[in-house]
């Protein structure tokens, strides 16, 4: 495991962490797209059904790993329980409209398509990888239908998609000092991830640069 790893998971805790903060201060979850949160949830819960069978003390590696699965899916969990009932009276179930269906089906397909290996384990990886790509959408989705972006709820997608190019460097990386090491159908989603943050982050980055809030435009 290498520094851009461990940047990326740091940064995707942060991204959490910043989400959570902004619904317990504002005591809302306004700008804030349920269908991204049980997107993700969903992800996690596909990518990791390898807590089942895995020893999470078998090394320190595998300590890390298991703390930092567990971690998100409850994480996840909590923001998704805490939307449906909590804050449910200030999410903007109009706005938050994006069709998940068209998000879930393809991904499903193109996991069945594409895989390592031929095991229920490894469909469901892939199937993760691939909706992990677009689950964004909605929340993108959400913001340009609303408009203005509240800072802390930018800052949230920013380390989100800070969490997504460390990751991409950490590839680079094993791509060039681990002999063997090649990951295409995570590279390949990676890519497609890294394509559908690029707008936001021009627009996140000038408003900062302007000092105005973040506004993505229709």
């Amino acid at each position: 495991m290498n520094i851009f790893r461990i940047a990326g998971d740091m940064s995707h805790v942060a991204s959490i962490a910043i989400l959570l903060l902004k619904m317990k201060t504002s005591r809302n979850c306004a700008g804030v797209s349920l269908k991204t949160q049980e997107l993700y949830a969903l992800v996690f819960l596909t990518r990791y059904v390898d807590l089942l069978f895995t020893n999470p003390l078998r090394s320190p590696l595998t300590t890390y790993n298991t703390i930092m699965k567990i971690l998100f899916i409850s994480s996840t969990l909590y923001i998704v329980h805490q939307m449906r009932t909590r804050y449910v009276h200030t999410y903007n179930a109009a706005a938050d409209a994006f069709r998940v269906p068209f998000l879930v089906g393809p991904a499903a397909v193109a996991a069945l398509l594409f895989h390592l290996k031929n095991t229920v384990v490894e469909v469901l990886w892939a199937f993760s990888i691939f909706l992990e790509a677009v689950a964004i959408m909605p929340q993108l989705f959400l913001l340009q239908k609303t408009g203005e972006v509240e800072n802390i709820t930018s800052h949230y997608i920013a380390a989100l998609g800070a969490y997504r190019a460390l990751y991409a460097v950490n590839w680079v990386w094993r791509a060039f000092w681990e002999p063997g090491y090649r990951q295409w159908l995570a590279w390949t989603a990676g890519v497609v991830q890294t394509v559908l943050y690029a707008d936001f982050f021009y627009h996140y980055i000038k408003s900062k640069q302007q000092g105005k809030k973040l506004k993505l435009p229709p």
